[in-house]
């Protein structure tokens, strides 16, 4: 049994400061944050001085308002010069195969495009043709799909194009247009996730979310398979919500923000 540990509440209270100064994003009225922190704004006050002796908050001399301060820059810059994205999204999708019981792949975008750099599996085997290195279609996989919806034109547009050609030919016909390929990603954009059911392996169902970083880049994709009569591949369904959770913890650890 985990033994509880006992911690200082008015160090938890006053923290709830700060967690509102991140959430928001922006330098905050007195009154606002006070009310973000779930305090009156005397108690609050009381917290910013301490917070702003620590270099933790500072205070805008004409305006009153708070925003964060150099220690809380220089603590931020530190822990994340400590990350390692692949460690931690390696702890990320053991945590997320033993919530939901399916095989999770972890990819980052390479020079031949979205290659798989860790596979987690389940106790279900599950068996195919996928393994540490595997480069993934931009097109035709959740895994690719995701990168293609986020990663710059510039450096996806050449790999697009070869792929297109290698799958459809030159006939227009047959070719998806550019305009049906933008209005793909956007859609990956707008849901935060991309899935591929039955394909581009049979009996085979994906489901993929975007991992940022402290730039808004897209740094790694999270990807979750099975087979189609376990797999839920809903758009609103348990297994895309604990997807898209998992990324968005991950993004949030290496202090990246999601994209709306």
């Amino acid at each position: 049994m985990t033994k509880l540990q006992r911690g200082i509440q008015s160090i938890e209270v006053g923290g709830q400061l700060l967690l509102a100064l991140v959430a928001r994003g922006r330098a905050m009225a007195l009154g606002e944050l006070a009310r973000d922190g779930g305090m009156d704004a005397s108690k609050a006050h009381r917290y910013l001085v301490s917070f702003g002796k620590l270099g933790l908050v500072s205070q805008d001399p004409r305006s009153g308002s708070y925003d964060l301060g150099p220690m809380a820059t220089q603590l931020g810059l530190a822990a994340l010069q400590r990350l390692d994205p692949l460690r931690e999204a390696t702890r990320a999708a053991e945590t997320l195969v033993a919530r939901i019981g399916h095989t999770v792949a972890i990819a980052a975008h390479g020079p031949l495009g979205p290659t798989v750099v860790r596979i987690e599996e389940s106790i279900h085997a599950l068996h195919v043709n996928m393994r540490t290195g595997t480069v993934m279609s931009l097109l035709n996989t959740a895994t690719g799909l995701v990168f293609a919806a986020h990663l710059p034109d510039g450096v996806v547009a050449g790999m697009l194009e070869q792929e297109t050609l290698r799958l459809y030919g030159a006939d227009p016909v047959t070719r998806p247009s550019a305009a049906s390929r933008a209005k793909l990603f956007d859609d990956v954009r707008r849901r935060g996730l991309a899935r591929a059911v039955g394909k581009p392996i049979p009996g085979i169902n994906a489901l993929s979310a975007p991992v940022f970083d402290l730039d808004g880049r897209i740094v790694l994709a999270i990807t979750a398979l099975g087979p189609s009569g376990t797999f839920d591949a809903h758009w609103d369904g348990e297994l895309a919500r604990a997807i898209a959770a998992c990324a968005a913890t991950l993004s949030r650890r290496l202090g990246g923000l999601l994209r709306d």
